[in-house]
């Protein structure tokens, strides 16, 4: 009979600064798909980072001296001209001085307790107008259907500092 299986991992992942951050998930969601023997079923990632974005696209092979793939060099062109980065407060209207405020609070690690850190507002335009905080996989006969070409991807739009975000990853099956 079926056995519904359920098998949680995360991913962790440390950005860079002074450019949007991509990574390659597909070694690491193939390994977890090993680890969790399930055959047949769904593969979810999520990410809680709201300046962040998952896309499913082909590798194209050539990279820049960033090691940065042709294709998202491309992305970034193309973002800057719908989304120019952040460079002084006021260049838009968030963050205001509530969210400031609010920001300045915060104990976190990941947040130093200083204004400039919050002055990303096109990285959270360019998570919105880009897209997705999750995909979803096909899983048959033991493998993600992505093609041999397919790459999933995450980005972090946000330029401002090294980060270390999390891809959180559901599989459920048999």
């Amino acid at each position: 009979g079926f056995k519904m299986m359920i098998h949680h991992n995360e991913i962790k992942i440390q950005t860079v600064a002074n450019r949007p951050s991509y990574h390659d998930l597909r070694d690491s969601l193939n390994s977890i798909l090993k680890e969790s023997k399930i055959l047949n079923g769904t593969l979810v990632v999520t990410t809680p980072h709201t300046t962040c974005s998952f896309f499913y696209e082909e590798t194209m092979h050539d990279t820049n001296y960033y090691d940065d793939d042709y294709l998202h060099v491309d992305i970034n062109n193309v973002m800057e001209k719908i989304v120019p980065k952040m460079t002084s407060e006021h260049q838009y209207n968030s963050p205001g001085p509530k969210h400031i405020e609010f920001g300045l609070s915060l104990s976190d690690s990941d947040y130093p307790p200083a204004k400039w850190v919050m002055l990303n507002t096109d990285a959270h335009l360019r998570a919105s107008i880009y897209g997705t905080n999750s995909q979803t996989f096909i899983i048959r006969d033991g493998e993600l259907l992505s093609g041999s070409l397919g790459r999933l991807y995450f980005v972090d739009w946000d330029q401002l500092r090294e980060r270390n975000r999390v891809v959180n990853t559901l599989i459920m099956g048999e």
